[in-house]
């Protein structure tokens, strides 16, 4: 079983920061085979993808609402996968998601939501204008 638990979300004026976290456990999981994504939904809108990173961090891609703007990082040592959010905008609020790929990995950084197999249980993130 795969544990993601997201945290670091929050309110936060339009123009301000904010670094989610994420932690990933479980007992035969590895994380450092894995590639990572962040993902968010907003109220009444479907699920969309913010931005992916390969197992090693080399590769990463974001949506382009956000490329410019938000870091995605992992630190294979610490299980740990980050999104760093910069000049944030009323339009990025929304339930923030981390998400592991589908078992067996790749390890190849994916952008599609059907990619992911492994979710955790959201963080808020609501940016006031």
């Amino acid at each position: 079983q795969v544990q993601l638990v997201e945290s670091g979300g929050g309110l936060v004026q339009a123009g301000g920061s904010l670094r989610l976290s994420c932690a990933a456990s479980g007992r035969t999981f590895t994380f450092s085979n894995y590639a990572m994504g962040w993902f968010r939904q907003a109220p009444g809108k479907e699920r969309e993808f913010v931005a992916t990173i390969s197992w090693s961090g080399g590769s990463t891609d974001y949506a382009d609402s956000v490329k410019g703007r938000f870091t995605i990082s992992r630190d294979n040592a610490k299980n740990t996968v980050a999104l760093q959010m910069n000049s944030l905008k009323a339009e990025d609020t929304a339930v923030y998601y981390c998400a592991a790929e589908r078992s067996p990995p790749t390890g190849f950084m994916r952008a599609s939501l059907q990619s992911y197999g492994h979710w955790g249980q959201g963080t808020q993130v609501t940016v006031s204008s």
